[in-house]
């Protein structure tokens, strides 16, 4: 039973994070974007990386951008692959981080309920979410990194860029020119948010499904999975995006191999810089790309589930 979950969740992991990787990919690039550090921006706003130098300027005034003006000119300057930046990472990600994270759930869940009245409280959804979620994260915070950098790199000039090969070559590298260390960069954000999103996730799913079918508004069915996934997409967005923003900008940042001062010196470091220059308002950076994201792939990740638990309802 135990080893069924690892698997069912993990095929439902990989089908949803493949398949809205483009949005997570604008979501990352959003997150990122109005950093406190020079950034090159294009003039015209259509210039590719090979214009001349009368077409760019280096400033710190960064104009607002939206996840649909973003993902167009990500298009036009880096070509419609750039929305697949760093897939790999999302595949070895999903395969190591959430397949764990939803098999424990999964087990705790069945070990914790009552067996009388076949329940589980809220409460102890919450729990196994949280360790589960932990665990995870902990266990896939390399291919997490791999996968921030990755799908940051294009939107640094062309002689920063790191140009990863793929995710073997991230993890490769990183270890070797950073340490074994930065493969665990971020871990602590990393785990707080896994923590976070599978607590308000995936008890909320199963909250939402319960409350949906008992008050018979809808059978158990494709229409209530995908109401209850929807809602709980919300749910996992709101709660986790200002971590995530850290996150990816402790994850992104470049560290001199020669010792010099890091951008940030950890979490709060980012927090506070990030608030300073940008307002409290630039945690919830690339939330409409978050929910535009978390919302396809949550219902993605439970339809499929639901649908895998049947095929192997007999195994």
């Amino acid at each position: 039973m135990g080893v069924k979950s690892f698997v069912e969740g993990g095929i439902a992991s990989v089908v949803a994070g493949c398949s809205t990787h483009p949005l997570d990919l604008i979501k990352v690039r959003l997150q990122l974007h109005g950093e406190a550090s020079a950034v090159t921006l294009l003039r015209p706003a259509l210039a590719f990386h090979n214009s001349p130098p009368a077409f760019l300027e280096t400033t710190h005034s960064v104009p607002k951008v939206g996840p649909i003006s973003l993902g167009i000119n990500l298009v036009k300057t880096e070509g419609a692959a750039a929305l697949f930046s760093g897939v790999s990472a999302t595949l070895l990600r999903q395969t190591l981080y959430s397949t764990t994270r939803m098999g424990l759930y999964e087990v705790l869940k069945n070990k914790w309920t009552d067996p009388e009245s076949g329940k589980l409280s809220l409460t102890r959804k919450i729990a196994a979410g949280l360790v589960g979620g932990g665990i995870g994260a902990a266990v896939g915070n390399p291919a997490d990194v791999a996968m921030v950098r990755m799908q940051g790199d294009g939107r640094l000039p062309v002689s920063e860029r790191r140009n990863y090969a793929g995710v073997g070559d991230a993890i490769k590298r990183m270890a070797k020119q950073e340490g074994v260390v930065s493969l665990w960069r971020g871990s602590a954000l990393t785990i707080n948010r896994a923590m976070i999103v599978t607590a308000a996730q995936l008890a909320s799913y199963d909250q939402f499904k319960e409350g949906i079918v008992e008050s018979g508004a809808m059978k158990d069915g494709l229409g209530t999975h995908v109401v209850a996934s929807f809602a709980a997409g919300i749910v996992a967005a709101v709660a986790s995006n200002p971590v995530d923003v850290i996150k990816t900008r402790v994850m992104n940042m470049k560290v001199d191999a020669r010792g010099g001062e890091a951008q940030y010196k950890g979490a709060w470091d980012c927090a506070v810089k990030t608030v300073r220059a940008e307002g409290p308002m630039a945690l919830y950076k690339g939330f409409v790309p978050t929910v535009c994201r978390q919302g396809p792939f949550t219902v993605v990740l439970f339809v499929t589930l639901e649908q895998v638990k049947k095929l192997l309802r007999d195994f």
